[in-house]
């Protein structure tokens, strides 16, 4: 399957074949580094990272990952490049798509990623923005292929804010896929209806089905996979808190809502989780509301957490196919 040149912006740009070509690749990319065998194929080459965004898994995936295949690695933080500020998007793709074979973006919103790919003339790889989380779903795709060895036919339902990137994407993958996928969370936290309607004309395809349920023990009701996420995401307002507490505690993925699912069932998580009170945010919080645990109790994070954090190794197996594949 030939994608060299083609950008990675967005699961909906990519074909039900195409995205198994990718799990696929990452596969063997997986097993050959577990066993110590190097894979430089794109030795020589050089791609740049753009965080306006701060992470820890994407980063080192994409680094690892980088170097693993042969290549040189510049990470621009933050406040490491001009991009948006002093230059427009479309100079800095064109200047770096001049330096680089590729260049991954995470940060605000799509647009800027999909400028980026307009002006780059290199392949251009969506480390997160607001709306999609595409390399997340392929590690975790992976993931549920490796624990169940299938993907068609599993439901998944996720817990919490299904409005951006990570409800928006696994329902985009869960629909291309052939999953069922739910959204269990109050109404208003739902995806948005023209995507929804997008993900059913590739559900009719796949077989999947597409679900939006306000009732926790119904919407998690014989499922495969329950999925949750942070609650609040970078960069929004701390006042934001009390509003997404007060709407989503009902939602937290408790021992409750495991056992109501199959007895087969797993939890996951794409990270970072507030389970405990080990992190500064978790003992802010805790301070301000009382709460030890947020989107996920500590009991069910750890009874699950190898699955968890194979899931987080996933994320580099999967961007390393993306590139390999691409470059």
């Amino acid at each position: 399957m030939d994608l060299k040149g083609k950008n990675f912006l967005t699961l909906k740009d990519f074909s039900p074949e195409e995205i198994m070509y990718f799990l696929d690749l990452a596969e063997d990319l997986k097993k050959k580094k577990h066993e110590g065998v190097a894979h430089r194929i794109h030795e020589g080459k050089n791609i740049a990272l753009i965080f306006e965004k701060t992470s820890t898994r994407t980063r080192c995936s994409f680094e690892v990952a980088g170097h693993d295949l042969g290549m040189g690695v510049t990470y621009l933080d933050p406040k490491g490049s001009q991009i948006g500020k002093k230059e427009s998007i479309a100079d800095t793709a064109r200047v770096l798509g001049r330096m680089f074979d590729g260049i991954e973006y995470r940060g605000y919103g799509q647009e800027i990623v999909e400028n980026l790919a307009k002006y780059a003339g290199v392949p251009v790889w969506n480390g997160l923005t607001n709306e999609y989380h595409p390399t997340q779903m392929l590690a975790d795709l992976l993931t549920i292929r490796e624990h169940f060895g299938k993907l068609k036919g599993l439901k998944l339902v996720y817990m919490g804010d299904a409005r951006y990137n990570m409800g928006n994407s696994l329902m985009i993958a869960c629909a291309k896929m052939g999953l069922d996928f739910v959204a269990c969370a109050p109404a208003e936290y739902f995806p948005n209806k023209e995507l929804v309607a997008e993900c059913q004309e590739y559900a009719k395809e796949s077989g999947a089905t597409l679900s939006f349920i306000e009732d926790v023990m119904e919407g998690t009701k014989d499922a495969d996979i329950l999925y949750t996420d942070v609650w609040v995401s970078m960069g929004e307002p701390d006042e934001v808190w009390k509003e997404r507490i007060d709407a989503l505690l009902p939602y937290q993925i408790n021992k409750k809502a495991m056992d109501n699912a199959k007895d087969t069932a797993i939890f996951m998580h794409c990270l970072p989780a507030f389970h405990d009170l080990e992190t500064e945010i978790g003992r802010e919080i805790y301070e301000k509301y009382g709460l030890r645990e947020m989107e996920v109790t500590d009991e069910v994070f750890e009874k699950y957490a190898d699955i968890v954090f194979e899931e987080a190794e996933n994320r580099m197996h999967t961007i390393k196919a993306v590139m390999a594949a691409t470059l």
